[in-house]
């Protein structure tokens, strides 16, 4: 009799805890991947963690980088971090390979990526997509007044910057030197980074550096405290050659009192943008470019007065997300 009432209970217990399970079993599937209490936004509400690559420590990606992950974390469902880098080359190496899923480049180089030219030949980014346009990178070929170099000819035979080989900044160096006739053998072409620029700029282990990014550039400003900076202009003809030739650069120019210089400085400039990896899910690419660009007024650095939502697809250059042209269809840009 024992044996059978200790098996009775047990049954019953069994069938009620089958019971139990087929009525909740539907519950627990709905709130998988919820995330508790998660911002919208995102592939069925999950939270994301989002790696944002800029640039290096001395440029304009890199503050505006950090200023634009506090926004997409604050205002979306993605934690995002921001992180140097040797910027627009690099990053889209990045993008391709998985390591970043948003990033800064400059519009040409996004160009150069998606089509396989030049130093992506043979290896195009297919896996990017833009979210917009930013701010005009300004071409600003940096010496000191002491050095007497006053036009571009006149680094014939100088120890100059340019860039890391395959960066923005070295392709841009490559094409004004071309326009002036010159190549990378008419001068000692040093690989540096803005910082590295600017430090060998002030120990006189270089003449000069070309930098590409957008103008106050926090490592010239540091230089430009302790010394009489120069920025070397680009002369009109040239200007207009290199435009008919690539026509993804701009007319452009460094205004008076920049770096403390008494004229605005005639130069080029190409687009700043901001892509993504043509994976991340619609609404999300939706909520962050929504974020940013209605949130601009976080933005401290200067150049975050130039971003402007009626801007975005100027001299984009490459297919925009869905997510992104989501928003600004909504706003009427084409």
């Amino acid at each position: 009799m024992k044996k059978k009432s200790f098996i009775f209970p047990a049954i019953l217990l069994l069938a009620l805890s089958m019971i139990l399970a087929a009525c909740g079993g539907g519950g627990s599937e709905e709130t998988s991947g919820k995330g508790g209490e998660s911002k919208e936004g995102g592939e069925s509400g999950k939270k994301q963690f989002l790696n944002l690559v800029t640039g290096g420590t001395g440029g304009t990606y890199y503050p505006l980088g950090g200023t634009f992950a506090d926004i997409i974390t604050d205002n979306t469902n993605a934690e995002t971090t921001a992180q140097s880098s040797g910027a627009s080359a690099e990053n889209m190496e990045a993008i391709k390979a998985g390591d970043a899923d948003i990033a800064f480049t400059q519009t040409d180089i996004a160009s150069y990526a998606t089509e396989g030219k030049l130093m992506f030949e043979g290896k195009a980014v297919e896996n990017v997509k833009a979210i917009s346009s930013l701010y005009p990178e300004t071409v600003q070929i940096v010496t000191l007044a002491k050095s007497k170099i006053t036009k571009v000819e006149d680094l014939k035979g100088k120890s100059v910057s340019v860039g890391a080989p395959g960066s923005g900044t070295y392709a841009n160096a490559e094409q004004i030197l071309e326009i002036h006739g010159m190549t990378m053998k008419d001068i000692k072409p040093q690989n540096l980074s803005f910082d590295e620029s600017t430090g060998g700029i002030q120990d006189g282990t270089i003449d000069a550096a070309f930098i590409t990014a957008g103008a106050p550039t926090g490592a010239v400003e540091g230089l430009a405290a302790t010394q009489e900076v120069v920025i070397v202009p680009i002369a009109d003809d040239k200007i207009k050659a290199l435009i008919e030739k690539y026509p993804y650069y701009a007319e452009d120019k460094v205004p008076a009192n920049t770096y403390k210089i008494k004229e605005e400085v005639k130069t080029v400039a190409v687009q700043a943008m901001l892509v993504v990896r043509d994976d991340l899910d619609e609404q999300l690419v939706y909520d962050m470019t929504k974020a940013l660009y209605e949130n601009m007024d976080k933005v401290t650095h200067a150049k975050g007065k130039l971003i402007k939502v009626e801007n975005a697809l100027n001299g984009v250059g490459i297919d925009v997300h869905p997510g992104a042209k989501k928003y600004f269809d909504e706003k009427g840009v084409k």
